[in-house]
Formats: structure tokens, sequence, C-alpha cells
């Protein structure tokens, strides 16, 4: 299993991004969190199979590809601390 941890920029607050992130992530089987940073970028960290991972972030490109102006991607081993994958879902952190 891999974390993806992914940085969006642009104008990804203030649109409805972590609500349509957590709608899109329910078609994959991923844990994690997404959040609003004080710079105003969006903040998504997703543990999965990596083929999940990636179809999961290819999927919010999409969806919020009127806003997505750049992101970046780290990506470590999963820790397994959102717990499993598909069972967990994505959570908006606040």
């Amino acid at each position: 299993m891999t974390c993806y941890t992914v940085h969006f920029e642009g104008h990804v607050q203030g649109v409805g991004f972590r609500y349509r992130a957590c709608e899109v992530a329910q078609a994959f089987a991923v844990s994690g969190t997404v959040e609003n940073l004080q710079d105003g970028r969006v903040r998504l960290v997703a543990e999965g199979e990596a083929d999940q991972v990636d179809g999961l972030l290819a999927a919010i490109l999409r969806a919020m590809a009127g806003h997505v102006r750049r992101h970046t991607i780290d990506k470590t081993p999963a820790t397994g601390e959102f717990g499993v994958p598909g069972d967990d879902p994505l959570r908006i952190k606040r």
C-alpha cells in the first residue's frame, strides 16, 4: 500500500473542493483526509493500493479541472493511520 500527499493549487477553496473529493473517493478503495490550508491550497492525504490512489487523483483532477492550476504529489509507504482503505472513507479534516 502507498500514501499520497497531494497539494492542489489554484481556485481550490470556497468551491466545494473537499466535499467533491470525498464524493469522488467513494468509488475507490482509499482512506485519508482532505483539508484547506492557510496558504490557500488544499491538501489531500490518501492511502490505498497505488492503482486506487492514482484513480482517485485522476478523478479529482477531472472533476475539478477548472479549479486546479497545479498539483504536487509526495508518495510514501502507507502507515494505516486512516483505517482500512475502502472501509474508512476519505474525511474532511477541520
